[in-house]
């Protein structure tokens, strides 16, 4: 295609010299007429593809790459339609094999010596490698579906497959939205049992009657309207794992069953006569604290320390800003690949508002306010006009610098307050963790005008405030 740009008025693509050209360059090119018939394909193009250059010539572009732009956004019909070529377009192929493969498209006309349009040319780039790589990059920060840079978050990422290898029960505890679900999925997916099924129970959602047929599942016969046998959640998790969301929910006659079958491993369905085996992993989560639910009697001692032989406590969104970067691009790659659009990132303004928000939603919220602004935003950045209108009312009203500096000071005050939380009120510990000499964290504390907790005096030992 760059033979096509620098020689526009010259035939379609043709003769000894550029023949061997084409040939011997490792980006596939392929020429087609009017009638979107492929009328020239070379040996790079017959490498990636997988198909053969007799088999290709003759027959239209789109059944034969099967592109994911073909349909929806052809970049050589747009080349044909404003006469403007496309110059490294990202999407993928399907080849012979039926593998995806990623390349980068670039597109030109086609003249005759008299500038009439002859056909168009394609030329494309095999990204395997290079996506590859963005892939290893990518899974320092990525694990089972889990987003994250924060040191929070490594550290659950990093046990993960210890705590995959293992049958021992695990509790996940987290606020709403943290990803409570997607870190049982992980822990699934990288242990033995990830052949067998997952099946999800949220047990908050059921009174005590329902979640006992539903848990443990009951035989023909066993009351009103039991026509026949139903498995429970342990008979369809049979060899896999199941995870018990919400867990803190079960009422006290519930957990004495539930704590029963952990123990013994076995349950009886409703109406049975014989014990069945619980060969199942057990994974339980809830957004409450149940140590504290614990010590206040509405939770078994006995049933606690039984689910939390280990204990994965999932961080706020609010303790980790600096993940949200990293999840808003996941996010807008994710809804890309979705819902076919070419929306490049966010503006700074938007990542100034994002980054300063509470998030009481969490990854969720987050995840909910990229598809909101996906509905108005097609191709290009995310501006502040794509976002709910509640997330940024006074930004709104207020100049772009603004808007910048109010979001910054807020991320600056929000750092601040938590690092002095975390360390009981000392100032200099405070300072430390965030990387800033006393000096610059008191005038910093001056400047926006910042109220700090009195010391409790739990770490002067160390360090005096």
């Amino acid at each position: 295609m760059s033979t096509s740009r620098s020689r526009p008025n010259a035939e379609p693509l043709s003769g000894i010299a550029t023949g061997s050209i084409l040939e011997s360059i490792s980006d596939g090119v392929f020429t087609v007429d009017g009638a979107w018939r492929i009328t020239s394909f070379n040996r790079a193009a017959e490498q990636i593809t997988g198909i053969g250059r007799s088999e290709a010539i003759g027959r239209r572009c789109s059944d034969v790459f099967r592109a994911s732009m073909c349909e929806t956004d052809c970049a050589l019909r747009r080349t044909f339609q404003t006469g403007e070529p496309v110059v490294n377009q990202a999407t993928f192929i399907v080849n012979a094999q039926g593998s995806r493969i990623p390349i980068s498209v670039s597109t030109a006309l086609l003249r005759d010596g008299r500038g009439q349009v002859v056909g168009g040319a394609e030329t494309f780039r095999d990204l395997s490698l290079v996506e590859e790589l963005r892939n290893e990059i990518r899974g320092r920060f990525q694990a089972g579906g889990i987003v994250s840079r924060s040191p929070a978050m490594q550290h659950v990422i990093d046990v993960l497959p210890l705590v995959a290898e293992s049958e021992s029960t695990v509790l996940i505890q987290g606020e709403t939205g943290t990803g409570k679900e997607r870190v049982a999925r992980a822990i699934h997916g990288l242990s033995p049992r990830r052949k067998g099924p997952f099946v999800v129970l949220n047990c908050g959602a059921l009174p005590d009657t329902l979640l006992e047929s539903e848990l443990f599942g009951y035989k023909a016969g066993a009351f009103t309207g039991a026509h026949r046998d139903k498995p429970g959640r342990f008979a369809l998790a049979r060899g896999g794992t199941l995870l018990l969301d919400e867990i803190a929910e079960v009422s006290p006659a519930m957990q004495v069953r539930l704590l029963r079958v952990l123990q013994d491993r076995r349950f009886e369905p409703l109406g049975g006569t014989r014990s069945e085996e619980a060969n199942v992993r057990v994974l339980a989560a809830t957004h409450q604290d149940l140590e504290a639910l614990v010590e206040r009697g509405t939770f078994r001692q006995d049933l606690y320390y039984r689910v939390k032989v280990m204990k994965i406590e999932l961080p706020a969104l609010r303790r980790r800003r600096e993940d949200i970067p990293l999840l808003v691009h996941h996010f807008i790659e994710l809804y890309n690949a979705l819902q076919n659009r070419r929306v490049t990132g966010v503006s700074p303004d938007v990542l100034g508002v994002l980054t300063a928000h509470d998030w009481p939603g969490n990854v969720r919220e987050l995840q909910n306010v990229i598809e909101h602004a996906f509905v108005l935003r097609h191709e290009g950045r995310i501006d502040l006009a794509d976002l709910p209108p509640e997330l940024v009312p006074v930004s709104l009203r207020l100049g772009a610098s603004h808007r910048m500096q109010e979001a910054v000071r807020a991320i600056e005050t929000q750092a601040i307050l938590e690092a002095t939380a975390r360390h009981h009120g000392n100032r200099l510990a405070a300072a430390r963790e965030l990387g800033l000499h006393k000096s610059t964290f008191f005038r910093l504390v001056r400047r926006l005008g910042i109220e700090l907790p009195p010391a409790d005096g739990r770490t002067r030992r160390r360090t005096d405030a």
